[in-house]
């Protein structure tokens, strides 16, 4: 008699979330089974990549990076470049040059990037600010704004200033945000609660539960997600069941493993290859957490992490 393995699909499902217009647009989330586990249910969306596109990448000294991104001098000029990459999804623009306390980049050059990366890209655009809240707070109203109708994510709405974020970027004009909390299953979802008592659909919201490069303090992101994905799928919990979006890359490239010269530690070998294994370590570690969507930066390493969630798919 041949063997019919018992499956364990979910009654509690993940909201799929689309982000994008047109041919490009991309759909996270939508399973009803743990992360690639396909011998219970269908994958109904595979993990999405995107590619952070920093307005300050001309200061990225990585030799691959310099040798893709050669050439490139606007934010356009690098969307464009990026959205060549093999097994990117959409592209996402990290205004870190806005930052009061460093460049302090006006709000309205940052709008205007945008503006010029939305016109000459198909791709979904995901937009990352500075993390200065109050700036930000200006930031993502005015972009939301100025790409109307581009259905792009804002990353990122938190307690402290969930209420303007969410009203301009979702209410006001039609985009999704992200609810960005610190490895807490409750604050996570206390903020979804918050943001649907707004009047947002749980379909315009997406999850940023917290992120570390692996070993600084990653189980905390590890429990988080599998607590979050069980609650959502077990549990049906309907406040939690918003697909999570997890920026890896500006976190994976800060690390000393990524930063420290091969002069100053010579014995940690060459500097570019021990970043792309802290980004493919650390993507391949949100993926099979329960993350929908990652966001990277070094080709390598996107296309690793591509070849992983097809096969796993």
């Amino acid at each position: 008699m041949a063997f019919t393995p018992k499956t364990a699909p979910y009654s509690g499902k993940i909201n799929a979330v689309t982000l994008g217009t047109g041919d490009k647009a991309v759909v996270i989330g939508g399973q009803n089974v743990m992360p690639f586990y396909t011998f219970d249910a269908p994958i109904e969306n595979a993990p999405k990549i995107g590619v952070e596109i920093s307005d300050l990448a001309a200061q990225w000294d990585v030799p691959a990076l310099k040798e893709f991104y050669a050439g490139c001098t606007t934010m356009a000029d690098y969307a464009k470049k990026a959205e060549t990459m093999p097994g990117v999804d959409f592209l996402c623009l990290h205004f870190e040059s806005a930052d009061p306390n460093g460049a302090n980049r006006s709000v309205a050059d940052c709008v205007a990037d945008a503006k010029a990366v939305a016109e000459a890209v198909s791709m979904p655009i995901v937009i990352l600010g500075c993390k200065n809240l109050e700036k930000d707070g200006e930031l993502f109203s005015k972009i939301a704004e100025a790409l109307q109708g581009k259905n792009i994510l804002v990353m990122s709405a938190k307690n402290e200033d969930y209420k303007t974020v969410g009203a301009s970027v979702v209410l006001a004009y039609g985009q999704k945000v992200g609810a960005e909390t610190a490895d807490d299953i409750n604050l996570a979802k206390q903020l979804n609660i918050m943001l649907k008592g707004l009047s947002i659909a749980p379909e315009s919201i997406v999850m940023n539960v917290g992120t570390a490069a692996v070993g600084y303090g990653f189980e905390y992101v590890a429990s988080t997600l599998d607590r979050v994905r069980m609650a959502a799928l077990a549990q049906s919990d309907a406040d939690l069941q918003m697909p999570i979006v997890s920026p890896v890359s500006p976190d994976t490239w800060s690390v000393k493993e990524s930063t420290a010269s091969e002069e100053d530690e010579p014995a940690w070998g060459c500097r570019e290859e021990r970043g792309i294994e802290m980004e493919v370590s650390t993507a391949a570690a949100n993926l099979i957490g329960g993350a929908d969507a990652v966001i990277m930066r070094h080709p390598a390493a996107i296309a690793t992490i591509k070849k992983f969630i097809t096969e796993l798919v």
